[in-house]
């Protein structure tokens, strides 16, 4: 090639270079300057990544992040007002006040439009609908759902749980602040005014421990409690074991520092303010909380010897900021060493996990679902659904398995078709009841290996799914289902039914 040839060949790949975006931006951002974009990028790399996993923008939409996540996000910044934009902050809660945010901006406001722009121009303007390999199935071949047949409207059940001892089913509704049991003919037998929403009951004994959040919207008082409830064959009684916690909605037990005495393990999901705590149980009856992990959004506790020393150990979800599951490994001394062992973008909603072994090797998988919509970025989300992540034999997972289900809120496994493999039963509370009102509920049926294959009920389309258990419940050898039905709540799209119209709970009897 000639010397002239050359010059013209580095020239054009030069003005190609140059001429060429370094990112490529949606419609709606367009004319956004590259050079904001990458020193948003840099900043956001220092300032978002300091509280969470730094969140890609492909992961929301342009209009999300630049309506709802980053107005959220400007607060914790020190950042109130931007461009004649007042942000929303719960700087006025005596709960948390002023004191709780940075007392100063902690970056200029022209690095925060950087950071504004790199998450809104390299956005998508939407995101498309997941497609499914498999479709869901309709089939009234696996379970026959029963109502009860008395009913109020505008259920808020946030517990369903089964007591096969005494042969009874109860629920809760956070509304009501009421705890309700029925026979399994369905038949409403006691009631009792809780003074919030029990959200998980434990069987200790000749009573019931129960987990109470308190006030139903998100708040930052130390509402919830740890209740007793006696039941047996007399009217429930309640009685307060701990309270002022900070919407606690999940509890787990163990004797955690050796004392022959059962400790509580409490997930304070809280809002701006939470813990994962532990409720040390005293010679004389009462308890001393210790905190193990000062941060909102702990929502499910497993407690185990995961590290085969003798001492019972935590495993932990966090749904909110930092997501992840965190593992607390006990040190013997009333303290534990954190270990975060897996990690999900803040978008991601998590929602539930519990421990399971898939490939029957002896160590403990994590069955996890993400789907909360009820945040700052409230869209449908491709990478909602329900995930199998297997243990490599040393407390490490990979993901295994994903089927995406919009807005999911609830896994759980059990061989419900007792062919000796774990099947799966989910729950959506924010699925996209227009368009696959079959999400509300799937069954994936275990088929080998990897493989399952999904299936819903046409009468499990009549109710928004918060809360669901699994039980034998009249003792024939097969796990039956309980379905809670929550009828209030934002939701993305809207369904033909009317939720609030419908019973507060579903029983689905297996008859595979």
């Amino acid at each position: 090639m000639k010397r002239t040839s050359v010059l013209v060949f580095i020239g054009y790949l030069f003005f190609i270079s140059c001429s060429q975006p370094a990112f490529v931006k949606n419609k709606t951002h367009a004319s956004t300057p590259d050079s904001s974009i990458k020193k948003g990028k840099i900043l956001a790399e220092t300032f978002c990544q300091s509280c969470h996993s730094l969140p890609d923008p492909s992961l929301l939409t342009a209009g999300v992040w630049e309506n709802g996540v980053l107005p959220a996000m400007g607060p914790r910044l020190g950042i109130f007002e931007h461009r004649y934009k007042r942000y929303p902050s719960n700087i006025n809660d005596p709960n948390i006040g002023r004191h709780y945010y940075p007392p100063s901006p902690l970056l200029s406001n022209i690095d925060w439009q950087h950071i504004i722009d790199y998450y809104t121009a390299l956005s998508p303007d939407t995101i498309a609908l997941q497609k499914r390999k498999i479709p869901i199935k309709t089939s009234d071949a696996l379970f026959k759902a029963k109502a009860p047949a008395l009913h109020t409207a505008n259920a808020t059940t946030c517990l369903v749980t089964v007591d096969t001892t005494e042969k009874s089913i109860y629920t809760s509704d956070i509304l009501n602040g009421a705890l309700y049991k029925y026979n399994t003919s369905l038949e409403m037998i006691d009631s009792l005014q809780t003074g919030g929403g029990i959200v998980q009951l434990l069987q200790a004994g000749r009573q019931k421990i129960a987990c109470n959040i308190g006030m139903f919207p998100p708040n930052n008082l130390e509402a919830g409690s740890i209740q007793s409830i006696l039941s047996n064959n007399k009217r429930m009684k309640d009685s307060v074991m701990y309270k002022k916690l900070m919407r606690p909605v999940n509890i787990s037990t163990a004797d955690l520092n050796n004392d022959g005495l059962q400790d509580f393990v409490v997930c304070e999901f809280g809002y701006l303010k939470g813990a994962l705590s532990w409720l040390q149980h005293n010679s004389n009856n009462s308890y001393t909380r210790h905190v193990i992990k000062d941060l909102p959004g702990a929502i499910k506790s497993v407690t185990g010897d995961f590290n085969n020393d003798g001492k019972p150990d935590i495993m932990a979800l966090f749904a909110q900021g930092e997501e992840g599951i965190f593992l607390f490994t006990n040190k013997g001394d009333t303290t534990f060493d954190e270990e975060e062992i897996l990690r999900f973008p803040p978008s991601y909603g998590s929602s539930y996990f519990e421990l399971d072994d898939f490939n029957k090797d002896g160590y403990p998988d994590i069955l996890y679902t993400c789907g909360d919509n009820a945040d700052y970025s409230p869209e449908l989300k491709p990478y909602h659904g329900v995930y199998i992540f297997l243990n490599d034999k040393s407390n490490h997972f990979k993901q295994s398995y994903f089927f995406h289900i919009d807005g999911c809120y609830k896994a759980i496994a059990k061989d419900f078709d007792n062919d000796g493999d774990l099947d799966i039963a989910t729950i959506a509370f924010f699925a996209d009841y227009t368009n696959e009102p079959g999400e509300g509920f799937v069954y994936l049926k275990h088929i080998g290996g990897n493989n399952f294959e999904p299936y819903s009920l046409p009468e499990t389309e009549n109710g928004r799914w918060l809360t669901m258990e699994a039980a034998d419940i009249d003792k024939d050898g097969r796990s039956d289902l309980i379905l809670g039905n929550c009828s209030v709540g934002p939701t993305i799209t809207k369904s033909k039914i009317d939720f609030k119209q419908q019973p507060p709970f579903l029983l689905l009897k297996n008859i595979q």
